[in-house]
């Protein structure tokens, strides 16, 4: 567990470029090998989060904020077969699940969204943090075409919505799979949910 958490700080100096040449951040990147399929490609940024990478987690240039927000958006994949909404039952033990992407985990169990760590979906549901906006009753909004798009894209990308947003890009990472996120989305809005019970 100290090798673990030495390396991490190490890790952690080398991307802040603490290091007074490159042959000590060199030998670190050389010596770090991939477990469980969790590898150096993860500290690897995209454009997006080059951008949003500041203490203030936001982008100082409107227009190039707003170039990025489009070009996250552009890049939403809508359901292959136009279905947007799964089983919410399913949804809710995705929700529930923070399983995942971890070098501990079993790469062939399904990831979840650990969705109660930040937002109240079921109101009966006693542990959920509050980084995130209450989602109790989210299905009042109905199921109409915008509603359909707007809830899929925020769950596909919410840079798409918001740059620099703190919520996981679980469709444009592949945390979740298509039915995971159609599952999510019937745990949302289906009227059956719990979380629209109330």
């Amino acid at each position: 567990m100290h090798k673990l958490l030495l390396s991490m700080v190490v890790l952690c100096l080398a991307s802040l470029n603490v290091f007074a040449d490159d042959s000590a951040y060199n030998a670190l990147m050389n010596s770090m090998k991939a477990i469980n399929g969790v590898g150096l490609d993860r500290i690897e940024q995209d454009e997006m989060q080059a951008a949003c990478s500041n203490p203030q987690s936001m982008i100082a240039d409107p227009e190039e904020s707003e170039r990025l927000r489009q070009s996250a958006m552009a890049a939403v994949k809508k359901p292959s077969d136009g279905v947007y909404l799964g089983d919410w039952k399913r949804g809710k033990e995705i929700a529930a699940n923070g399983k995942g992407l971890q070098y501990s985990d079993d790469q062939n169990d399904p990831n979840g969204g650990n969705c109660y760590a930040c937002h109240q979906l079921d109101p009966d549901e006693v542990a959920y943090g509050t980084l995130g906006p209450s989602l109790t009753n989210y299905g009042m909004r109905g199921q109409s075409q915008a509603v359909l798009d707007y809830t899929w894209s925020k769950l596909w990308n919410a840079t798409a919505w918001v740059p620099c947003s703190h919520m996981p890009r679980f469709g444009h990472n592949g945390v979740l799979t298509e039915q995971q996120l159609k599952d999510i989305m019937a745990l949302l809005l289906d009227p059956e949910s719990p979380v629209n019970k109330h």
